[in-house]
């Protein structure tokens, strides 16, 4: 199995869905993700990953053109723009989306802006938990 996670920036939402599915799918299946544009791995999100126990500190902020080689079995957007202006891959691939709110986007004190990630950061959690259980489990 092969799930690409795809995001405008593949710098925050796409990054906490990856360290998600990774850990959810084990090793039912290979974890992609990747951005129409690269924007780096967000700090935050790194930090607030790290919160949870996983580490993404070592991924990288793909583009989904290096991808165009692999069969995906499921594309995930996680956000409306990435839906919109998707590279099309030719696969057989199931698609799902789910617009997320962009926490990179938050503003005011550095606690509000931590809340925002948090707050997307469990929603992702939630998302990517029922996903495997929902598509993997077989």
């Amino acid at each position: 199995m092969n799930i690409l996670v795809l995001c405008t920036g593949n710098s925050c939402r796409s990054q906490l869905a990856e360290g998600y599915l990774r850990k959810f799918a084990g090793d039912k299946a290979n974890i992609y993700s990747a951005g129409i544009e690269t924007h780096g791995v967000n700090p935050r999100a790194i930090a607030t990953m790290k919160e949870d126990g996983i580490d993404i500190s070592k991924h990288t902020s793909n583009y989904a053109d290096e991808y165009a080689n692999i069969d995906f079995d499921y594309i995930i957007t996680v956000c409306d723009n990435a839906k919109e202006a998707c590279p099309v891959f030719p696969s057989k691939a199931k698609k799902f989306h789910f617009n997320f709110p962009d926490p990179a986007k938050a503003t005011g004190t550095e606690e509000e802006i931590i809340a925002q990630f948090r707050a997307v950061r469990e929603m992702i959690k939630d998302y990517t938990q029922n996903f495997v259980k929902e598509n993997l489990t077989h």
